[in-house]
């Protein structure tokens, strides 16, 4: 009964303010009063007139006689009459009297005076209604002049009300009449708040406003409960006219999102009958809740540009693809839903605002399908592609690059001695590889902000191809640590955020880092020493040196240059460096490894003196017993060139297999083989891996012996045999002894990169003369083609100019996914740079 009632109310409003807006012509008049004794005894208690009170021959009055006349219809809808009263020229009283003649008109509710106005702020029928109304509405029509005002009658009506902020450049307006007609008509329901202060407008938009233009929000105060919750604003984003206001409030008291569990071509709505787009997200009943909130996301977003529904595939049987999720319904007639397929809420968007984005998308999905089969067989740019694609998907994600300074030719060297340690990024903005690398490399800059002595910055070289030239930078992207008086060190490891922190952190001590008493020494391999890698959990390499070891204690100190970054080294060669070693059970020089906090130490005798020895004996020492494989070690162990005897498990491996795998990885004298486990959650590769040995996954745990630098065969433990040291010894003299079939072989296939990695200066060779020294200016050419296939997208338009960014805080977090999964919020601050503005 009530949504009756509501009905029919909003039809007699619409009517209302149809008639307001529609011409008239003999509808109402200007009542003529003989005298003033006449007039006032006809007044009527509760009921408003507009009096203007003239001689009977007045020809300087006929021009506001004429504004006043025209505004006669419009003041009668609102029961306000017009009336022109004549004074006899020996009336001298307070309203007839020589000195009001032609200058004021007076606003009477019954005999009561409510407000006197001069007549040169009546000059026409906008102002004449607005002033009016204005007056009749001054306790109704709250006017405001600071913000404090404003946000004390918002903390009054939250969870009660909603309201309706109104800025007019100046009162009388077309603008101000149209608030003020609203006001009449909405007041009841919603508090109304009118400004002409251009300061408050400033204060309340998140942008730099036009103060000359007329603005109207509507505020969602209702819904805000809590006292420190702020109020949800919604602009009007046309003009400020009576029937847009409407328009707009009508939306505003429209359903966020409505459900629908039936053919959306049969659905109507508020948004369709007003002409806007109705957005369908497509839901199931396994991600519905998800699925509403990222409806209410959407809603919230294009609230006053189109209407939000959510339709369910379970109730609805829709004939469309099943990857389906938003639907667009426009209000044209005859016009079909288009159903896509949109990757996150930030196209959704796009999709309302620009219409031509809907033809765009269903040339690209025929695209995509017309290509599928062809990117199935191309194996040439397999590596890339997926880079690319990657990149691709997350190009709409803010990056907080403020945190980061950007180095030029004129700044580069100076910048080098700001701080203790400089992390320089060396990247092309058009390449993908340096994108997804970039998008790491700030959140180490989150990460380890505010680390003392730490400076972190990049070179794009796609602007400054000859400082990257200069410091012989020609493989993208190209990591290095600068401190002063010693020469650089590149990054060569994983490119993950953890790894890149720990490099950084490590790179902060020297390597070997010296140590000069046995308190500091022991200290060290304690994990008490250095305070800057407390909390860096590596293994520690102390090396103890005597007074006639210099060639080892050379040789260790160039090791540790070498890997510098990646290795936790201390040095010890002081006069009780013999008792220090001997306590470990060996003599200088020698090498101290610390494991697990210094809860065991172990010691190793340097036999081989040689750089490039010591290097690989101490990779080789860092290494586990037995260790789980993943995706980052996998390289440290296929270095090895052994053999791989491996466990693949389905989690976790129990005690007893560990105890006896761990048996067995120290019982062999040479090392002969690298034993290692592979937990299957944890590194859900090993499933595609297990399926490349066999043509069905096998029941785990299974443990195999894989020879991929020899042979490539693949032999697999007895399944019906327990996992112990002598069942795994015993197979493997099967192995060795030619007795066992080997269950699968793996092609002879190289394993390198399909495609060799940038050389950036070769390929600029022809255009880098050609290119202005300066990010300001526009190059000559364009940039080569990404291995993908895009363009140089890191473009000239959008080059930063050759200082840091010192924007406000940037807020990163992920852009809300339409997949059906746990929604992703997209970022709506508009501080950092995307992938494609790089």
């Amino acid at each position: 009964m009530s949504a009756q009632k509501d009905s029919w109310v909003s039809s007699l409003v619409f009517l209302l303010f149809c008639a307001c807006c529609i011409p008239r012509s003999g509808s109402a008049s200007l009542q003529q009063e003989p005298s003033p004794q006449h007039y006032f005894s006809g007044l009527e208690a509760g009921r408003a007139s507009l009096a203007f009170f003239t001689p009977s021959v007045s020809p300087g009055a006929q021009p506001f006689l004429e504004q006043i006349e025209s505004s006669a219809e419009a003041l009668q809808d609102y029961g306000i009459s017009v009336v022109k009263v004549n004074c006899p020229k020996e009336d001298v009283s307070r309203y007839c009297g020589k000195e009001n003649a032609l200058r004021k008109a007076f606003l009477f509710r019954g005999p009561r005076l409510i407000r006197e106005f001069p007549t040169d702020a009546l000059f026409d029928v906008n102002s004449i209604v607005a002033n009016v109304l204005f007056a009749l509405l001054f306790n109704e029509v709250k006017y405001v002049e600071t913000l404090a005002d404003l946000e004390n009658i918002e903390n009054v009506l939250k969870g009660k009300s909603n309201m309706v902020f109104a800025y007019v450049p100046a009162t009388g307006t077309a603008e101000h009449r149209a608030v003020m007609e609203a006001a009449f008509v909405y007041g009841t329901i919603h508090q109304f708040v009118l400004t002409t202060e251009a300061a408050l407008l400033k204060a309340t938009s998140l942008d730099d406003p036009d103060v000359s233009s007329a603005w109207l929000l509507f505020c969602h105060c209702q819904q805000a409960t809590e006292p420190g919750q702020p109020c949800r604003r919604t602009a009007l984003a046309q003009p400020l006219t009576l029937l847009n206001i409407h328009r707009h409030l009508k939306l505003m008291g429209a359903p966020l999102v409505t459900e629908v569990a039936e053919d959306p071509e049969k659905i109507s709505t508020v948004h369709l009958q007003l002409g806007l787009p109705l957005v369908f997200i497509l839901s199931q009943k396994e991600t519905y809740e998800a699925d509403r909130r990222t409806a209410e996301f959407v809603a919230w977003q294009l609230l006053g540009k189109a209407g939000v529904a959510l339709l369910s595939r379970d109730l609805v049987d829709l004939n469309v693809l099943h990857r389906s999720n938003v639907a667009l319904k426009t209000p044209d007639e005859g016009m079909p839903i288009q159903y896509l397929v949109l990757e996150d809420t930030d196209e959704v968007i796009t999709l309302v605002e620009n219409k031509n984005k809907v033809k765009q998308i269903q040339e690209d999905e025929q695209e995509e399908e017309e290509d599928e089969d062809e990117k199935e067989n191309n194996n040439q740019d397999i590596q890339d592609d997926q880079v690319v694609e990657a990149v691709s998907r997350d190009k709409k994600r803010e990056l907080p690059l403020e945190q980061i300074l950007v180095l030029t030719e004129e700044n580069f060297h100076s910048s080098l001695s700001e701080a203790a340690l400089t992390v320089v990024l060396f990247y092309a903005s058009w390449e993908a590889v340096s994108l997804a690398v970039l998008r790491s490399y700030c959140e180490v800059a989150t990460h380890l902000k505010g680390t003392p002595g730490v400076l972190l910055s990049r070179v794009n070289c796609w602007d400054w191809p000859g400082l990257c030239s200069q410091e012989n930078v020609t493989q993208f992207p190209t990591m290095r640590i600068y401190k002063e008086g010693q020469q650089s060190v590149t990054y060569g490891g994983m490119w993950g955020t953890e790894e890149l922190s720990s490099f950084i952190l490590l790179s902060q001590v020297s390597c070997p880092l010296k140590l000069a008493t046995m308190d500091e020494a022991e200290g060290y391999l304690r994990g008490e020493f250095p305070s800057e890698l407390s909390s860096q959990h590596h293994t520690s390499l102390l090396g103890v040196f005597g007074t006639a070891t210099s060639e080892a204690r050379e040789a260790f100190e160039e090791a540790g240059n070498i890997l510098s970054g990646h290795v936790r080294m201390g040095m010890y060669l002081e006069d009780d460096a013999l008792a220090l070693s001997q306590k470990y059970l060996v003599s200088p020089p020698a090498l101290l490894l610390a494991r697990s906090g210094g809860r065991s130490v172990e010691g190793i005798a340097l036999s081989k003196h040689s750089v490039q020895d010591m290097v690989q004996m101490i990779r080789y020492q860092l290494l586990d017993i037995f260790p789980e494989i993943t995706v980052p070690n996998l390289p440290q162990y296929l270095q090895l060139g052994k053999p791989f005897l491996i466990l693949f498990s389905a989690g976790d491996i129990n005690q007893v297999e560990s105890k006896e795998m761990l048996k067995l990885a120290k019982g062999r004298p040479l090392q002969e083989f690298v034993a290692c486990w592979l937990n299957l959650k944890k590194t859900p590769v090993g499933h595609g891996i297990l399926r490349m040995y066999f043509s069905t996954t096998p029941s785990l745990p299974v443990l195999l012996w894989v020879n991929l630098h020899a042979g490539g065969q693949v032999f697999k433990f007895p399944s019906e045999q327990s996992i112990t040291e002598m069942n795994i010894l015993s197979w493997l003299e099967k192995l060795q002894a030619g007795l066992e079939i080997p269950s699968s072989t793996l092609s002879e296939e190289d394993w390198k990169p399909p495609l060799p990695a940038y050389d950036f200066l070769q390929m600029m060779e022809h255009s880098v003369p050609q290119l202005s020294p300066h990010p300001g200016d526009t190059p000559a050419q364009h940039p080569p083609k990404s291995p993908g296939g895009d363009t140089a997208g890191g473009d000239t338009a959008t080059r930063e100019e050759p200082s840091q960014e010192s924007t406000a805080e940037g807020v990163a977090s992920p852009g809300r996914g339409l997949r059906g999964t746990a929604p992703r919020m997209a970022a709506r601050d508009k501080q950092g740079k995307r992938h494609s503005e790089l």
